[in-house]
């Protein structure tokens, strides 16, 4: 049920100036979503309404089911806060305000700042977090009795202020009636000429306002401005995604190898070996194995299933019950029937196999016409076909239930059923050629 008492405000990432622009910071390679996009669902878990992402002008279509705030130019987290004023305008509860690069915070850490900011009574609460090397993190500088003092950035910060270990986690909670004033008190005073929203603390303390810190022992990272640390965070989520996957019954032999988008659906005891990437909208169903050495994406695994080692199943591919897509294997857009097997060193694009089919090593369809304006063709192979090895099926062809294919055959025509059918030169064998070549040379 939404919560009308408390407004979401996710600044997402590269507001501020300071952020370096060669940063990436949308999406992690194995990971499937944008950084922004898991700040945005740790929000959503405490409903607040409304949930307010900010964002810059050429970004401002790229979110749905949130409101959206612009802010024109990148002027600082304070100029990002502010941007979403009107957006809230008349609303008189609490503005958690999270930075969109913390894609490891938690809807459950986020409610316990918010605990935090109600059981103090306080103006504005921080999340903060304590770390052995703050690097470029702002630190939280407390005065003598333990209250907030201010929060510095690394860049303004003193040699002994960066000798403190808790940092600032660019997570807030205020109350709206105090915020809006701070914000428009917000001065560029800084080496980076922005306005930071940090400042709005400082602020509300030199007012006599109540200033609140929640100190979480989570030990993830709470942005990315690095690579290094999109790293961190990144192992961490994956982390996350493994262990609801193994709860839920799937085993993951190794799962610090084992990179699963959060789209993915794992039935329960399916098998996922090392070193195997699972992405998009692929299901893996009941008793199946994937890997290792697999990489899937937008595929189906069927029930009892067998993928790799060292496969790929690339978009559109469907193995059913039983089927095996085997060493060093490529599939795409093509259905495999139960039970069939494409054990070896094969390619098999566009394609529909059926039931109990045997594909030996080194087939391939050749599903592209090579010319212009033509689509690529389809290759029908029927039930309980066997191939030879290094057979080639040039599309559109269909192969009949039953029928064999001769080894080294390239098929360009449709084979009937219980047909063998054979495409290649007859062997010529020339005995002595060897040994009278030689006398010749002499």
């Amino acid at each position: 049920m939404a919560n009308p008492n408390l407004a979401a405000v996710v600044l997402a990432a590269g507001l501020g100036t300071r952020m370096r622009s060669e940063t990436p910071k949308h999406l992690h390679p194995l990971l499937g979503r944008r950084l922004v996009d898991w700040v945005i669902e740790a929000a959503r878990g405490l409903d607040p309404d409304p949930l307010v992402v900010v964002t810059s002008p050429d970004q401002s279509g790229a979110f749905d089911g949130v409101t959206v705030a612009v802010q024109q130019e990148p002027r600082g987290t304070g100029d990002a806060t502010a941007a979403a004023r009107e957006v809230l305008d008349g609303f008189a509860g609490d503005v958690l305000v999270v930075s969109g690069d913390a894609a490891a915070i938690t809807t459950e850490i986020l409610g316990r700042l918010l605990e935090t900011h109600h059981s103090e009574g306080a103006a504005a609460t921080v999340l903060s977090f304590e770390r052995e090397e703050p690097g470029t993190y702002g630190r939280v500088v407390r005065a003598a009795e333990g209250t907030l003092q201010a929060i510095v950035e690394a860049t303004d910060a003193s040699d002994e202020e960066l000798a403190l270990k808790e940092i600032n986690s660019s997570i807030y909670v205020f109350a709206a009636e105090k915020l809006w004033p701070a914000l428009e008190r917000l001065q560029p005073a800084n080496k980076q000429g922005e306005l930071y929203l940090t400042d709005t603390v400082r602020d509300l303390v030199q007012a006599g306002e109540r200033v609140a810190v929640y100190k979480a022992d989570d030990q993830a990272e709470v942005g990315v401005n690095t690579r290094a640390e999109l790293a961190s965070i990144a192992a961490t989520l994956r982390d996350r995604i493994n262990h609801e996957h193994m709860l839920a019954g799937a085993t993951i032999v190794d799962p610090a190898t084992t990179w699963i988008e959060p789209s993915v659906e794992l039935e329960p005891d399916t098998t996922i070996h090392p070193f195997t990437v699972l992405q998009g909208e692929t299901k893996v169903a009941r008793g199946a194995q994937v890997g290792p050495h697999a990489v899937v994406v937008d595929s189906e695994v069927g029930p009892s299933a067998l993928v790799g080692p060292f496969c790929y199943l690339r978009p559109g591919t469907v193995l059913e019950a039983g089927a095996k897509a085997g060493a060093f294997v490529e599939i795409k857009n093509s259905r495999i029937g139960e039970r069939t097997k494409v054990p070896h060193q094969s390619y098999i694009g566009d394609a529909e196999v059926g039931a109990d089919t045997n594909i030996a090593a080194g087939n391939i369809t050749v599903n592209f016409p090579h010319e212009e304006g033509k689509p690529k063709g389809r290759t029908k192979i029927g039930r309980n076909v066997r191939t030879g090895v290094h057979n080639a099926f040039v599309a559109p062809v269909e192969i009949g239930d039953d029928a064999w294919i001769g080894a080294g055959s390239v098929i360009t025509d449709d084979v009937p059923p219980e047909a063998l059918a054979i495409a290649r030169q007859r062997q010529v064998t020339k005995e002595g050629h060897v040994r009278k070549k030689r006398e010749q040379d002499e």
